[in-house]
């Protein structure tokens, strides 16, 4: 266990160390997977929490050229850091609005186009024959997306419109065994047939190791690029690239039945040695990981020994029973709190939630460190 390495993480009551070089050999080994189909890389909501800038910028050094944002201001900024080499398309769709159509020239943004109203603002504009386009067909989402007669009925306006996409996205595929999603690959592969000519996309992470192999022409990774398993069940393929690490502040002793926490949630059943920890939820760390008599929560890694939380994780504050933790623990060492041992995944099954939410809820009061 060991002092942070910088001032910025002295500064700081945790060190969010983000790996891009696992970041590159996850994207490399998606795109090598799918070949001869293209890798693109989602880096909507600051690359999934990571760094849009830092993960962008070496995912293009990586021979990435394909990336997908969800706002139009995420794509001027992906613009700005990537020049003019990168293809961005902003998945949400046209907002009406003069000075919003205009950014997309400014910025040569690629809207995806996902409705009627969409496609009329495009074909209105004017730039429908200066920059190119994405057609979203909704196969079972309901989300955003033309239906399937929709977008079939628009096949003869595909080169008026500009459109160099057409694209769907998966409901469940993380379930191989859903029967949606051999529906939803049925349905899109009509539209695609009366597309004739326009590249094709419809995999996302999970899409990528579905037994159809859905690559057509461009897959959309995200989640996986980041460190997540796309194969919930089964070992994670991928490289973990998110490190959250925190120094202990403070260190005391409790005896039994001592509680801990707001509304003595947790009360000791045996004499117990605590470490508190400077995060909490303001940073990202969910509530729902406090540890209480009736509950297990989060754990973090203190001396390679995964030691539980206890308590409700307060806005500032976690504390860490650490008993169990190989003898002694001081303030000042570090704890290991999401990594290679402790998975966003983990994380994320402790909390009741998902890993995309554990990691777009990254804090910014990190000290953020990118190595390789």
């Amino acid at each position: 266990m060991s002092l942070f390495p910088s001032v910025e993480a002295c500064l700081s009551q945790a060190e969010l160390i983000v790996d891009l070089g696992a970041l590159v050999d996850n994207w490399r080994k998606l795109a090598a997977r799918i070949a001869p189909a293209a890798c693109a890389a989602v880096v909507k909501a600051d690359a999934y929490g990571v760094g849009a800038d830092e993960a962008s910028r070496a995912l293009l050094g990586a021979g990435c050229r394909v990336f997908f944002v969800a706002h139009p201001s995420e794509g001027a900024r992906l613009r700005a850091v990537l020049g003019a080499d990168a293809v961005i398309y902003v998945l949400n769709g046209l907002i009406e609005g003069e000075g919003r159509l205009a950014a997309y020239a400014a910025h040569a943004l690629r809207p995806v186009l996902g409705s009627l109203s969409d496609v009329r603002l495009w074909s209105a504009s004017g730039l429908a024959g200066q920059h190119g386009a994405a057609l979203h067909v909704d196969t079972g989402m309901n989300r955003l997306g033309l239906h399937r007669d929709e977008a079939l009925a628009l096949a003869p306006q595909a080169r008026a419109l500009g459109l160099d996409l057409v694209m769907s996205h998966f409901v469940s595929s993380e379930a191989p065994d859903d029967p949606i999603n051999a529906r939803q690959i049925a349905d899109f592969e009509a539209v695609r047939a009366a597309f004739a000519g326009l590249a094709a996309s419809m995999a996302n992470s999970a899409g990528l190791f579905l037994p159809q192999r859905p690559f057509h022409d461009l897959a959309r990774p995200g989640y996986a690029l980041y460190g997540g398993n796309p194969t919930p069940g089964a070992p994670n393929p991928m490289r973990a690239v998110v490190t959250l690490r925190a120094p202990i502040i403070q260190t005391r002793e409790i005896g039994v039945g001592e509680s801990v926490g707001y509304n003595a949630t947790w009360r000791a059943k045996r004499p117990s040695r605590l470490a508190a920890i400077g995060i909490g939820y303001a940073d990202g760390l969910p509530r729902a990981l406090m540890g209480t008599d009736a509950h297990s929560g989060g754990e973090a890694l203190v001396g390679g020994v995964r030691c539980p939380f206890v308590g409700r994780v307060s806005m500032d504050l976690t504390v860490i029973d650490v008993t169990d933790a190989p003898a002694p623990v001081r303030p000042g060492d570090l704890v290991e709190l999401l990594g290679a041992a402790i998975t966003v995944d983990d994380v994320a099954a402790r909390a009741g939630t998902i890993g995309y939410e554990i990691l777009t809820s990254l804090g910014r009061r990190y000290a953020r460190t990118y190595r390789n």
